[in-house]
């Protein structure tokens, strides 16, 4: 199985930039989006093959997320059960024969940390809803998790810390996930890569000095770490201020 996850920042500015051509280039069984800013029928997107499943956010133009998928699921759900967390189209969930698949866009700190005490509860809220799906079958969780994990997953981490990204609390919960039975994928294969992100502001010609942040994950279950067969990190592929993320698994080798 083959998964690719990518913040487009704006799913309709980046069908002008390119956006099918890389689509079909990737060819994943399952393409998971954050970002959109949009609402399903604001653009049409000729997917034959695809079922394609959206979650927007109730204001328009912000947020959300979509997976367009050739696995058929079993289920699929939207948002974590939450209130108070899904009125920003923030999750999707399929249930697929195999394993969960969850497409997250966590919600940003903001400047000087503003939003943290919210996103303190959102990650707790996600952590516990993830371990419920895990209690159940394998889960697959990826997307723009606004947070570079440690100083190896960004550039300029002294100049960065306790910034929206970088904070010890964000990082703090990142870490709190893994040690409740999930894997960074690209890590676990690539321990010590440097110099490899996912995110470059537009500000300063970020991505021209390579100057950015490694926010966009795929994370697993700890029980299919035998199954990962790569980690991709898509830095050669443009349209947005975030590249493609992948991961493909061979479910017989778990």
């Amino acid at each position: 199985m083959k998964f690719i996850s990518w913040n487009v920042n704006g799913l309709r500015a980046c069908l002008k930039k390119g956006f099918m051509e890389s689509f079909l280039k990737l060819n994943a069984d399952a393409f998971c989006l954050q970002e959109t800013k949009m609402q399903p029928d604001q653009a049409i997107l000729d997917l034959t093959g695809y079922k394609q499943y959206w979650n927007s956010a109730e204001k328009k133009g912000y947020s959300g997320t979509a997976i367009f998928t050739r696995i058929e699921p079993l289920d699929v759900s939207y948002g974590i059960g939450v209130d108070e967390h899904d009125h920003e189209g923030r999750v999707i969930t399929l249930e697929l024969p195999e394993l969960y698949l969850v497409t997250v866009y966590t919600p940003n700190s903001q400047n000087e940390l503003a939003r943290l005490p919210y996103r303190m509860e959102w990650e707790d809220a996600f952590r516990e809803y993830l371990c419920g799906l895990d209690a159940k079958k394998p889960v697959v969780v990826c997307g723009d998790l606004n947070v570079a994990h440690q100083e190896i997953d960004l550039k300029n981490p002294k100049t960065n810390h306790h910034n929206a990204g970088f904070s010890d609390e964000e990082r703090a919960k990142f870490t709190e996930l893994l040690q409740h039975g999930f894997i960074d994928t690209f890590r676990a294969l690539y321990p010590d890569r440097t110099g490899i992100y996912t995110w470059w502001s537009y500000l300063r010609k970020a991505r021209d000095t390579n100057a950015g942040w490694r926010i966009d994950y795929f994370l697993a279950s700890e029980r299919l770490r035998g199954a990962i067969k790569d980690a991709t990190i898509h830095n050669e592929i443009f349209g947005s201020d975030h590249c493609p993320v992948g991961l493909e698994l061979d479910m017989e080798g778990k």
